[in-house]
């Protein structure tokens, strides 16, 4: 559901940008609280790995296709105020490189994507898990649905913006109808995609999965039938085998991205996503913009001048995975290196 230049119109468009950049601003410190030396890398990889499955969309409906969001997937995994941070850095690719999702429109996209899918997710993602057991299975059907809630909610929070700053004349009622009802289904691929990932990491590293961090009771395994303890999540500094562990990890993730983003996104649907669709349907297109990268040689997901569409689709893919988990990483890395800083000043002052 990326935004184009030319839907809302300007005073809207200028005050998400503010209200987007003030979540930037408060996401940066959160994320210090959030981010480790082991875990900053990994934050590189989802926001890669969320690139990556974006490029994948899949059909919803006749003639219409939705793709990962990723709020839900990005919030659980890494914690809210990173995850905040993880879609920026997606929808600044995307945008700037590869002309999708208006540059007007960023702090749309970046409200309606980055921040209100994270808030929803997260905040439902912990009250489910705070009241549901504490097993392997419960936090993955939490993750289900705060992943399948915050895709409608996404298109709610478009069309408030539509209704207040929209730049065509089509009753309000429709354009919600429209956009929850086609979110809605999209919400499923969602909610499965979101439960499938985080159910694979639960399996294997429960320790880097932060939305289970700090329940009341330890996660639960079950292993040959029977339940047992999780690995306790550690902020500690670990042995060398852990880490290592950690980079095996990060070494499959960025690879399945690879694999997504320059193999398997060429199978991908060629439908109008749920936004587009609503947009001809009903008229919200007629005032569209043309893309102010429409001449950027990674422009639609192609590399230009290379005629090979497998090709050509499948290294763009490749360059924004890469591209992703470069500046991802390190933007995660600058805020841990702050957040050391910020410590070290602390007991300084202690000391004196």
């Amino acid at each position: 559901m990326h935004v184009p230049d030319g839907f809302i119109d300007a005073p809207v468009s200028v005050a998400a940008g503010v209200f987007a950049a003030g979540a930037v601003a408060v996401s940066l410190r959160g994320a210090r609280r959030e981010l480790d030396e082991r875990t900053a890398p990994l934050a590189g990889l989802v926001a890669a790995f969320i690139f990556a499955v974006q490029m994948l969309n899949f059909p919803v409906a006749a003639g219409t296709s939705g793709h990962l969001m990723g709020g839900a997937l990005a919030a659980i995994l890494v914690g809210p105020y990173t995850a905040v941070l993880c879609l920026t850095v997606v929808l600044l690719m995307q945008g700037i490189f590869f002309a999708d999702g208006g540059l007007t429109a960023l702090g749309v996209n970046i409200t309606v994507m980055g921040v209100v899918t994270v808030v929803v997710a997260y905040g439902l993602f912990r009250l489910l898990t705070g009241l549901l057991p504490r097993t392997r299975r419960s936090a993955t059907a939490s993750a289900f649905v705060a992943a399948l809630v915050s895709v409608p909610a996404s298109a709610a929070a478009f069309t408030l913006l539509y209704w207040i700053g929209g730049t065509t004349d089509i009753p309000i009622g429709k354009v919600f109808t429209a956009m929850v009802g086609v979110h809605v289904l999209i919400g499923i691929g969602e909610a499965v995609i979101t439960a499938l990932t985080v159910g694979a990491v639960l399996a294997v590293r429960p320790d880097l999965v932060h939305g289970v961090q700090g329940l009341a009771a330890p996660l639960k395994l079950r292993v040959d039938g029977e339940l047992v303890d999780a690995p306790a999540a550690t902020r500690e500094p670990e042995p060398a085998a852990a880490h290592r562990s950690t980079r095996g990890f990060w070494i499959t993730g960025l690879v399945s991205a690879f694999l997504l983003a320059g193999f398997v996104s060429f199978y991908a649907s060629a439908d109008p996503d749920g936004l587009e669709r609503v947009a001809a349907d009903q008229g919200i297109d007629e005032k569209v913009e043309e893309h102010g990268a429409a001449d950027s040689p990674l422009a639609d997901y192609g590399v230009g001048d290379i005629a090979n569409a497998r090709l050509s689709g499948g290294l763009a893919g490749v360059i924004g995975v890469s591209a992703t988990v470069v500046v991802g990483t390190g933007v995660f890395w600058v805020v841990r290196r702050r957040k050391e800083e910020s410590s070290e000043a602390s007991r300084d002052h202690e000391n004196v």
